[in-house]
Parts: C-alpha cells; structure tokens; sequence
C-alpha cells in the first residue's frame, strides 16, 4: 500500500510537487462522459509526465497482423487515443517560463473536488524578489457535455512582475503506447477566426472503420490582461496576453473550450458549432457554468452518496470510486460503455469489458433511474449480429460476445483472451437476470434479453463436446476469470455459467410470445441439446475437500498460500516470468467464488464457505474486480475481518496505490466495489430471488454508514448504526421485504436492533 494523497472525506489532496507525479495525475482525473483528461498542468511540465485527453467513442484501430497470425485473431487492436490537448496557458513572468519541475515555488496545494467535479491547484512562485501566487480551476461540465472551462487567476504578492499567459492547443500528440511514436491523427483545418481552432481526423485505416473528425476551439476571456497577437501553425492555434503588475495588483484569464466530434456533428458544421457553444459560454460567465456543473453534480450525489461515520479514508475511498464512475459513465449516450480507464489513460485499450455486466451493472441498478443500467443491455443487444460474426470467426454457432470492443466485434490483441476467456458470455447473460430480477419487470428479457440468451446458449452447445469416456459434456482450451492460467479443461466456472445460462434461456422461452419464438427459429432439436447438456455436463470437485476444482488439473500444482511468498515478489505480475506466473498455484482474481458470487442463490452457505477458506488465502487479488467479490461473500460467510480488508482494498484500490499501477490511469470498472461491498455485503442486500432482502451488519472500524436505493419506483434510505438500523421510504408506495430473513414492510420508517 502507497498512499499518495492526504485523507479528506471530499478532497483528494497533495501538497508536494514531484512526489509520485504520474500517479497525481491518475488521480486528479475528471470527466463528463463526453471526454475527460488527466489532472495534467496548464502551464506545463518539463519533468516525468503523461498528458491525456480522451473522448468518448473516439478510437482507432491499431493493426497487429504478425507472422505468427492464426485464423480466428482479431483483424485489428482497437486503441483509446490521445485528443488535441486543450487545457495548455503558458506563463511567463519577467521573461522566465514557469515549470514547476524545477522553479522554486511554496504553499502548494493540488485537490481534486469530487463534491464539486473541480480539480483546484495554487502555489506561489519565487524568483529574484518576485513572487506570485498562481490559482487554477478546471472542469468538464455535466451541464454543457462539450464545454471544458479552465480559469488562472495571478495575484502579485511581492515586487513586480510583467506576466505573459499564452492559451493554445495542441494537436501533435502521441499515445504512451504508440509503436515508435506513431501519430493517429491528421490535420484537416485550423484558423483564427471565429475562435482559435484546430479540426483534427483520424488517419485512414484498413478496416473499414470509420473515421473520427473532432474540432476543438477555445474562447479566452482575460481580466487585466492586454490580448497581444494570435497565431496558428502545423496542429497549433495559440493567443497571447500580457499585464505589467505591481504588488498587490492580480489578473485573471478563463479558457473556454468547446470539443465538437463526427459523432454528433458533420464535419462541415463542426466549427460553427463549436463557435456557438463558447458564444453561449462566454455570455453566461464563469460563475454561472460553475454554478450549473456544481448543481448537476449535486443533483447525482443526493441519490448516490454513501456516508461513513468514524473512518475518513473509507470515506474518502467510497466517494472516489463512485465520482470517478460517474465522471466516466452516466447513461446519457446509449453508443458508449463504461472503458477500463474512463478518461484516465490509454492502458487496456478498448472501451468495453466484462466488467460492465460483472461490476457496473449491479451497482448502476441502484444508483441511477432505471433507463441507464437498461442502456447497458442495450448496448450489448446492438451488437448482437457482430457477437455472431465473433463466434463465426472461430468455426463456431451462435454469439460469442468480445473481450474487448468498441463496435461489438473483438479487437484483443492477445489470443489467450481473445480465443479462450470466452466466460465473459456469462456475464453478459447474467446482467439479463440481475436486471429483470431487481426491478421485477421481464419486459426487457422476453423483447430483446432473449435474443441474446438463444444466441449466447446456441455458443455454448456448440462450443462443449461430448466426452464418451465420461458420458459428460465438458469445455476445453479455456481461460477462465483467473488470467494466471490460460489454456486449461474444464474450468468450473465457465462450465457452471454455461449450464446456467442455458437454464435461464429455456425457462425464459417458455414465457417468450409465440410470434417471438417463431422469428428466432428454434426447434425442438435444439432445445432438447440445451437440455441434455444442462443435464449432464461435468464439473469439477474434490469430495475430500468439499470443494469445486478450479479446473481438472488445479490441484495437482504445488499449492501454498500467498502468505508464503516473499513480500519482495509482489505484485507477481511485476516480478515474475509469466511462464512462472502460470505453472504457480496463485490466483489473479475470484474464479471459483465469481461463480458462487453470481449465483449465490444457488449454492448454501456451507458449500460457499468451504470454497472461500480453500481460494482466498491463494488467491494474490491483482486484478481489481477481485477485491469486491472476496468483501461480499466474506460478510455473507461472517468474516467481518477479512470483508472490511477487501473492502479497503478495492475502495482505495487506486488512492493507495495496491496493485502498484495506478501511474497507468485508474481501474475504472472496479469502482463500483466499494459501494458494492458496503451495500451488497455490510448490509448484505440481495434480489436474485425476486424478493428485496437486507442482512445488515456494521463494521468494527465505523460508528455507522448511510446509504440510499432507487428499487422498483421508490427511494429507500439506510442508516446503518452498531446497535440498530433505520430503514426510511423517501419515495414510492410501501414496500415489503425481508430483514434477517423476516418480512418486514416499509411505509414510512422501521427500526430494527442490528442482529450480526
């Protein structure tokens, strides 16, 4: 563990320079959906740096053909690209370029607002008798998704100073992972006038991928400040202001800018646009936009805050994970899912994963109005011919979801993911379940979900063979969630979501109208297969252990616990070979407990148990959706210990640095863990059954924790206390559920003694 920034329930803070820069700029991420950046410096930075500035659904697709191609690869890897580089103001006092990585300066001090969506940075500057005091304000506004607004005030403290700030943009820039520096994009246009701007698009590829033209343009209002000349060159367009101050005298220069993508707007209507935009900016003033992107985000936080009481950093470490989200993700455009790294670096490539269906999802169906998690399965819905084309593209039926997408078809470069890991099919189906089962509305399921099921179940039956040795049906040459081995038979979660998933399909079709069953021409034939292989697949177990068996071969390894390994050898992944990293017995994340996790109404506390206490002290947690899951099934197992230290890990995953990787960018997917762990295991919530059920505890490390609920047209508060609980209806008709296994039914408030 590294922690990076100070402990504050809102703010996350630093006040050193250099220390761990790379790692700052993770966490000073913001974003608004539309596009989002890297908590970069305006005036620049001559030392170790990552600049980024990405857009939603703007990408590029990289060729990876090799040698070694098999038949069945990827055509091309689909890459995050850096975008034109809009925050830049040059400052120059008395003739000397401010930089921080090597200027004296004092009082710094560097927040990221999560309250507010405003990343706040000051420090006076000392030079010659001079000094400066220099204060930033930026922000992506939720109220206006194309609009970034950047204010610099100067206020002179000491001697005088002739101060020179120069706005740009710059567009000639690389992505940290470019094959010796290659560039993506090209410039088509760029000028003065309405505005400063530059029009960039993305260079031809040989996919037939469309191509992404974005224009960027700024509007710069200075206070005090004389406007000396505008001039633009190759993937640059700058203004120049400048003031001579005496002491006490201060200047101010706010940057607005406007991002305008082919997304929304045709090329030709591009700068136009963008000029109307900052028109509307300019006119309402940098208070007012402040004061509409603080509203809005308040707005997002009155449903979705949870409140700890007694422990700042779980506090502190909750609120990042959820503003962090939200900054990523907020279901106003069905086209984007929730990318790996968000806004926060180019790492992982693609913008969509498993983890959406595994992680955001059940997260997203209590936070936000239910359009927004049914836009997730829509999204994978659209996609459903090219998870045909995916399946095709291995010699086999039915739909096989990506690893890695932007459009619905697999772009993964590595083919142990890309051929094998084909679990992520599950998780897909699941989010179907989950979705129906929490809002007790299967509208969705027997319209569109059951498209996706049959297509999803049709893979599964032709992906399994028969073993007539065992006169059972198994799957080999998997990977499953455990990435540290690769290759294997029989892994038992994918088995088991196989199986599953072919249950759920069948029992839904029974539901499905006749005229829907007829357009997905299924036959008798076909469902009797489904049947047969939902009867007699194999999985494997250990009697003697009572355990579910990773995979066949699992437990010949020469199993010991992570406890055994030098504390100098982790991350593994940091330190060892990958050769070693899979011939070990050490898991990258839950396998086994992912599936005991998703179908944990399937499986008693007893089974759940024994499986936990024989794979957690094996499992290393280096990928971050593994956290989550080990706090929830521990708080159902009453291992209150180790529930709150997985919680602590996955809430301040990224803040303290556990995996060693956050100077990467931010492990975006897995923030909905804290609030998970908080909701889904302290107050043990549960609807996979169709019913509402809390099993609440709090932990020994709080006084109390307070959450809200969107269910089924109500909003529920939650007030957990280490004695009692307060459960209160702010919205919707009465409610009945279960507590501690006891109907109970919620008309106004209830208050219950804490049983745990």
């Amino acid at each position: 563990m590294q922690r990076i920034a100070k402990i504050d329930p809102w703010k996350v803070i630093t006040t050193e320079v250099n220390d761990n820069k790379r790692i700052q700029e993770s966490l000073t991420s913001i974003g608004n959906g539309h596009m989002g950046l890297r908590g970069n410096f305006e005036e620049g930075y001559s030392g170790d740096t990552h600049i980024g500035t990405y857009i939603a659904g703007v990408w590029y697709p990289d060729k990876t053909r090799v040698g070694w191609w098999k038949n069945g690869y990827p055509d091309y890897f689909g890459k995050v690209i850096n975008a034109t580089n809009f925050i830049p103001v040059t400052i120059t006092i008395n003739g000397h370029q401010v930089d921080l990585a090597k200027d004296d300066v004092k009082d710094y001090h560097l927040e990221l607002d999560m309250k507010e969506g405003i990343v706040n940075r000051s420090y006076i500057w000392m030079k010659d008798n001079t000094e400066v005091k220099l204060s930033f304000a930026r922000f992506v506004s939720v109220a206006k998704k194309e609009l970034a607004v950047i204010k610099i005030n100067a206020d002179l403290l000491k001697g005088d100073a002739d101060i020179q700030m120069t706005p740009y943009l710059d567009g000639d820039v690389v992505n940290e992972d470019s094959n010796y520096d290659e560039k993506f994009w090209l410039e088509m246009n760029r000028g003065l006038e309405p505005n400063p701007y530059l029009t960039t698009k993305t260079k031809e590829n040989n996919f037939g991928i469309d191509r992404f033209t974005v224009t960027t343009m700024m509007k710069n209002v200075a206070e005090g400040l004389n406007k000396n000349e505008s001039s633009d060159s190759f993937m640059k367009v700058e203004e120049s202001y400048s003031a001579s101050l005496t002491q006490g005298e201060a200047v101010s220069l706010t940057k607005l800018v406007a991002v305008v993508t082919s997304r929304d707007v045709e090329e030709e209507k591009q700068v136009d646009e963008a000029a109307s935009i900052l028109s509307d900016a300019e006119s309402a003033g940098f208070d007012s936009l402040k004061a509409d992107h603080v509203n809005l985000w308040a707005e997002r936080w009155n449903n979705a805050d949870v409140i700890i009481d007694g422990d700042e950093a779980s506090q502190q470490g909750v609120r990042f994970n959820i503003f962090q989200l939200f900054a990523t993700y907020y279901g106003e455009d069905p086209r984007l899912n929730v990318g790996p790294k968000g806004f926060t670096g180019e790492k992982y490539g693609g913008a969509t994963y498993w983890d959406t269906e595994a992680c955001i999802l059940p997260m997203y169906l209590s936070i936000t109005d239910e359009e927004v998690a049914r836009q997730l399965l829509v999204y994978r819905h659209n996609q459903l011919e090219q998870a045909y084309t995916n399946a095709q593209k291995q010699g086999l039926k039915g739909a096989l979801y990506p690893m890695v997408t932007f459009t619905g078809i697999e772009c993964h470069n590595e083919w142990e993911i890309t051929f094998e890991e084909i679990h992520r099919n599950g998780a897909i189906a699941h989010a179907i379940f989950n979705y129906s089962t929490y809002y007790g509305d299967e509208s969705y399921l027997l319209d569109k979900g059951i498209d996706v099921l049959v297509g999803i179940s049709r893979f599964w039956a032709d992906r399994v063979h028969y073993s007539e040795r065992n006169k059972q049906y198994m799957m080999h040459g998997v990977t499953g969630p455990n990435e540290y081995e690769n290759n294997v038979n029989n892994n038992w979660y994918t088995n088991q979501m196989a199986t599953w998933t072919l249950r759920y399909t069948l029992e839904s079709l029974e539901k499905v109208a006749d005229d829907k069953k007829a357009a997905l021409d299924i036959d008798t034939e076909e469902l009797a297969k489904w049947q047969d292989v939902v009867d007699n697949m194999y999985y494997p177990e250990d009697e003697e252990l009572g355990v579910y068996v990773q995979h066949d071969t699992f437990l010949d390894k020469e199993l010991r616990p992570v406890d055994s390994l030098d504390k100098a050898e982790r991350p593994i992944n940091q330190h060892w070979s990958w050769d070693k990293i899979l011939r070990s017995p050490f898991i990258k994340q839950a396998d086994v407990l992912q599936g005991l996790y998703f179908l944990n109404h399937e499986f008693t506390n007893e089974e759940i148990e024994r499986n936990f206490d024989f794979y957690e002290p094996l499992t290393v947690h280096e990928s971050s959706l593994s956290p989550l899951v080990h706090s929830i099934l521990a708080s159902q197992l009453g291992k209150k210990e180790k529930a709150f230290e997985m919680y602590s890990r996955t809430a301040r995953l990224d803040l303290d640095n556990y995996n060693n990787d956050t100077e990467d960018g931010l492990h975006i997917t897995s923030m909905s863990g804290g609030w998970l762990s908080i909701v889904h295991g302290f107050a043990g919530m549960r609807t996979f059954e169709g019913d509402l059920s809390f099993d609440p505890y709090c932990p020994t490390e709080w006084d109390g924790y307070q959450f809200k609920l969107k269910y089924r047209g109500r909003l529920i508060s939650v007030d957990v206390k280490k004695k009692d609980m307060t459960f209160t209806l702010e919205e919707g008709d009465a409610l009945p559920f279960k507590l501690y296994g006891k109907d109970i039914t919620l008309e106004d408030t209830v208050t219950h003694p804490v049983e745990k």
